[in-house]
């Protein structure tokens, strides 16, 4: 099989327990995890309980044959947590209220996963005592500091364990170490990973590790085939998504489903996104969102109608904070949850339907229906006529408006200072 890029046995030694204490490992099924297991149960001896929280990602089927493979590997127990609609209800919500968009372009969906996926793992560790809590994140991203903050906030007492980023193995190393092991499974390296969600599907490899190069048609899991353009009606209440086509939904997870198989053939929510990581690098992320996109979009438009200019401007401040904490894993920060008040009362007007022209690879934003249209209110249209001002309010308004600029200017010649800039 090879040696491990480190002394595999002093590191086994060093995390060997005295008792088979319990550790809940975050299982996704992937290489780095199911490696995790084998290692963790029988390098390690620790009793392995596997956890995979769903944040709307994973079918039955998929889930189904996860637990199977855990249970395999050696889980003493596997669980699925499916915590999609807690997501969408403490995550998702907040995040159309806010517009939020990671540098106006990326609707930040595996950063808001992570979250809730970490705070569902160490509850789960809490709740049957686990004496360690485990995850497969590498040294070089960003979730390793997702899963590591929250569960050193949440359960400090419970040790953190990270086999995959410690030990630094390569993929090679933990395939044969499974085989070894007496588990084969197809983890065969695609061009391409992918991390599929309720709020978009993250796409990496390829292309979006060189900066002067765009994802293929290929590279993303929903392909386009709408060729005719169609029109789309989302209503909105108090901010939420009520309505597709006039079709009403209570059940706002399944609303976004829906939409999401609408309007993905159409080829858009596509985009790759450059931030700045929470380790200080740099890093390239492909997605497909189209009904975050859409959503968030429609959303956007109906706000211009409906809040005052200072409510838009105070919101945009907000908002791109909100986004921000969430990326870089300060979702727990109180805050949060005073910005996500000032976001749910900023809604209170945010009801209507959004008129949208759907096209291959892009859509038009047509206008909007609201009762509570600040620009439909009797006191005149724009550029047209005036209704509640006469012509000598105006003259006296923009007199004393000008007055600040006529004292500066005033000034400044008074003191033989020329404008260069006029």
């Amino acid at each position: 099989m090879g040696e491990p890029p480190v002394d595999y046995n002093a590191a086994s030694s060093s995390t060997q327990p005295k008792r088979r204490e319990k550790v809940v490992l975050a299982y996704s099924g992937g290489l780095d995890t199911s490696f995790a297991v084998k290692y963790l149960s029988e390098d390690c001896g620790y009793d392995v309980y596997t956890a995979t929280a769903n944040t709307g990602g994973f079918s039955a089927q998929e889930l189904a044959t996860i637990e199977k493979h855990a249970l395999e590997l050696g889980a003493v127990k596997h669980v699925n947590l499916d915590i999609t609609q807690e997501y969408y209800n403490k995550s998702i919500k907040y995040m159309v209220y806010g517009n939020v968009l990671r540098n106006g372009t990326y609707p930040i969906s595996v950063s808001s996963e992570r979250m809730f996926q970490a705070i569902a793992i160490i509850k789960y560790a809490k709740k049957i005592g686990a004496d360690c809590v485990a995850h497969g994140s590498t040294g070089a991203g960003n979730d390793q500091i997702r899963f590591d903050l929250t569960f050193q906030v949440l359960a400090p007492e419970i040790k953190v364990i990270t086999p995959t980023r410690d030990l630094s193995l390569t993929r090679d190393y933990e395939i044969n170490y499974l085989k070894d092991h007496g588990f084969v499974g197809d983890f065969k390296k695609l061009e391409y990973s992918y991390n599929e969600g309720l709020w978009g599907t993250s796409i990496c490899g390829k292309e979006t590790l060189h900066s002067d190069e765009n994802l293929p048609e290929s590279a993303f899991l929903r392909p386009m085939t709408a060729h005719d353009d169609k029109r789309l009606t989302l209503d909105f209440v108090k901010g939420e998504l009520d309505a597709i086509d006039g079709r009403h939904y209570d059940d706002k997870v399944k609303a976004i489903q829906d939409l999401e198989d609408l309007v993905a053939p159409y080829g858009i929510g596509r985009d790759i996104n450059l931030g700045d990581t929470i380790i200080g690098i740099k890093g390239r992320v492909g997605f497909e969102a189209a009904a975050p996109l859409l959503i968030i979009a429609a959303h956007k438009l109906l706000e211009k109608y409906t809040l005052t200019k200072w409510q838009q401007y105070w919101k945009e401040q907000l908002g791109n904070w909100y986004g921000m904490f969430f990326h870089e894993s300060y979702y727990l920060e109180p805050v949060m949850r005073d910005i996500e008040a000032y976001l749910t009362k900023s809604q209170r007007n945010v009801t209507g339907k959004v008129i949208i022209d759907l096209k291959p690879y892009r859509y038009d934003l047509v206008g909007v229906q609201s009762p509570f249209d600040l620009s439909k209110t009797g006191f005149g249209e724009y550029g047209e006529m005036n209704k509640a001002w006469t012509a000598d309010d105006v003259k006296g308004y923009t007199k004393i408006y000008a007055n600040p600029l006529k004292i500066y200017h005033y000034n400044q010649l008074k003191n033989g200072i020329a404008d260069d800039d006029l």
